[in-house]
């Protein structure tokens, strides 16, 4: 008995020199969505349909208060209940929502949304309807947007899909310049994957 107690102790040690403390090892979900992203998603990141639409829209919107950005915000909300949805409607049939929605069909059923935000974190194009249009006060945007790196949220149950969902939300860059001009977020569908 103690040489089985000492063998796995011994196996926790190594573990632990090769791996590190557990805390630290990456979750295994999220080194998977991490691997779909790197090589499914940021291949086309520079895609003249991303980064036209997003220099288009941070010059348009250069000048918006923080007041102009919540009217936006709560027009779209108003919009979600209503059947008149003008400006709902102009988004998700723009150059790139229609661009992303056939990203999202090529996945075959591994992305279930994508949605692309300018430097304010509005929405530019999109997949599917979100529930504002406004992204900039969320983690989404500014954990990827503001800290110029990639954020994957903890996998959970979408309620309208119902499916095992995690959202990885990453920066885009001028491919010119290399200056951050707006952020993505992909839905990964973690049943699929």
């Amino acid at each position: 008995m103690q040489q089985a107690g000492r063998a796995f102790a011994a196996a926790l040690f190594g573990a632990w020199l090769l791996f590190g403390p557990a805390e630290a090892q990456p979750d295994i979900r999220t080194a998977a969505v991490a691997e779909f992203i790197d090589a499914n998603v940021r291949p086309w990141l520079g895609e003249p349909a991303i980064i036209n639409a997003l220099l288009a829209q941070n010059a348009a919107h250069a000048s918006l208060s923080q007041a102009q950005i919540d009217d936006l915000d709560a027009r779209w909300r108003a919009e979600l209940s209503s059947a008149d949805r003008p400006m709902i409607e102009a988004q998700l049939s723009n150059a790139l929502s229609l661009f992303l929605k056939g990203r999202q069909r090529a996945a075959e059923g591994l992305i279930t949304e994508i949605f692309v935000m300018d430097n304010r974190g509005l929405n530019v194009g999109q997949s599917d309807i979100t529930s504002d249009y406004w992204q900039g006060d969320e983690a989404k945007w500014q954990r990827s947007f503001g800290a110029g790196a990639l954020h994957i949220e903890e996998a959970g149950r979408d309620e309208s899909t119902q499916l095992m969902q995690s959202q990885a939300s990453l920066p885009i860059r001028d491919p010119r310049t290399g200056a951050m001009i707006g952020a993505i977020t992909i839905g990964v569908n973690m049943d699929a994957l």
